[in-house]
């Protein structure tokens, strides 16, 4: 019984990381289609953070009323006149005199300013917690110079410091920080190399270790080395007790492996070396000239050296144009994954559900509060695009109407929209039993 505590208290972890980032976004989705609503002249009766029995409520002097209900996953606006939480048309008899206070009594821009709203608070959540990444840690300066050095194993020689500004490793000369990787991989493998950089004014040579060495700095959530527990700023050492000091290194030995279970010699700062066991999954990636590949991977990401790049103040407007880029590169990867399932480009596994997000999240939470905030940016992007979709139940599909009702004069019978809005939902429901299907079954 003892033995089930850590996984029950793990779950409980998780569950709560889970509700505490769809809260947020959730929030942040219906608070778009209230302002909105609201200053297109639509009344909010009801802003629910939550479904079912309500917990407690507030109501605002403009007769509103804020609510937090029993079960934490998800949330609505009810707008005047509305039938039910999805504003699934105007099922109350409402005054004539207020109609036009009514979602489907408001001029036709109102209504889709109001729907549109939603995914595009999220898309802006997104862009506002990348942005305030580059704002608040800044940006790696031009010139390739020494931020902080990170630590490193025990026999690691590294004598850079912070400031010194690289000029040439082993001879070859490094003008920027893409000429790091690049004359990293065409190194020799050593223990140490000649760094050549200028400090205080003069250039000295002095000895580093790799340039790219094992030594992870992500780790994606779900996978092979977040379920065997390993962490950003874990070095590699060995992998089936072959010593290893670089990171294509690490990579070639999970791709040798193809699947089968790798044991590692890992080196943590603050705990000493320990053992790790795990299993490489097969991956779809996309390639840069188009199309997909299978890989094996286990999840990290590294290649980066004993030091952190010495980093420059953000402008606000260049912290809100990355965000921007960050936010876009989400979408489209989304769109692009999307299609490239339909195509049959990639398998359906690469599909996950409730339980998958949930994982993740969890996995986000534990690595640290900044990890946590990053991941919900992406997921807020995400659950933005799929309420694009065009499917009835979204807001992509009253959109849709709204488009319909712009070109042809008047909008659909209800006869049509009650039957597309019963394909949509049956399409949403079965698109989320197959994503948990993949969760409970897919490698």
């Amino acid at each position: 019984m003892t033995d089930m505590i850590p996984q029950f208290g793990g779950t409980l972890w998780t569950l709560a990381s889970f509700v505490v980032a769809l809260a947020v976004i959730v929030t942040v989705h219906e608070y778009g289609h209230y302002i909105i609503g609201r200053l297109s002249g639509i009344r909010a009766e009801v802003f629910s953070v939550g479904f079912g029995p309500r917990l407690f409520a507030r109501r605002d002097r403009r007769g509103t009323l804020w609510q937090v209900a029993a079960v934490p996953l998800g949330g609505y606006v009810r707008f005047l006149g509305d039938s039910n939480a999805a504003s699934a048309g105007t099922g109350q008899q409402v005054d004539p005199a207020l109609r036009r206070q009514t979602l489907t009594g408001a001029p036709l821009w109102a209504r889709f300013a109001t729907l549109l709203a939603g995914p595009v608070f999220n898309f802006i959540l997104s862009i506002l917690i990348f942005a305030g990444f580059a704002l608040f840690q800044g940006l790696p300066t031009q010139e390739v110079r020494v931020g902080e050095i990170a630590a490193a194993p025990p026999g690691v020689v590294n004598e850079l410091r912070p400031g010194d500004e690289i000029i040439a490793i082993n001879g070859q000369p490094i003008s920027s920080w893409g000429d790091i990787g690049r004359v990293g991989a065409e190194l020799p493998i050593a223990t140490e190399y000649d760094w050549q950089v200028r400090r205080a004014g003069e250039l000295v040579t002095v000895q580093g270790p790799d340039p790219i060495p094992p030594r992870i700095t992500g780790v994606a959530p779900r996978s092979a080395a977040a379920d065997a527990g390993l962490k950003a700023g874990d070095v590699v050492l060995a992998i089936e007790d072959k010593p290893i000091s670089r990171f294509s290194q690490m990579r070639s030995s999970v791709e040798a492996a193809a699947g089968r279970p790798l044991a590692l010699t890992v080196w943590r700062p603050e705990q000493g070396t320990a053992d790790y066991t795990l299993v490489p999954k097969q991956q779809d990636l996309p390639l840069a000239g188009g199309g997909y590949e299978k890989r094996w991977l286990i999840g990290v990401t590294g290649g980066e050296g004993y030091f952190a790049p010495a980093t420059r103040r953000a402008g606000l407007a260049e912290s809100l144009w990355l965000g921007t880029l960050q936010t876009w590169g989400i979408i489209t990867s989304s769109l692009a994954g999307m299609w490239a399932m339909i195509s049959g480009q990639i398998g359906s596994c690469n599909l996950g559900g409730a339980i998958s997000i949930a994982e993740s999240t969890g996995q986000a939470a534990s690595a640290g509060g900044a990890s946590f905030l990053w991941w919900i940016a992406v997921l807020s992007a995400a659950i933005g695009f799929l309420n694009l979709l065009p499917v009835p139940v979204l807001d992509g599909g009253h959109l849709m109407f709204y488009v319909y009702e712009a070109i042809s004069g008047r909008p659909p019978s209800d006869r049509v929209l009650n039957l597309l809005t019963a394909i949509g939902m049956a399409a949403v429901l079965s698109l989320m039993i197959f994503g948990l299907t993949n969760d409970l079954f897919c490698p």
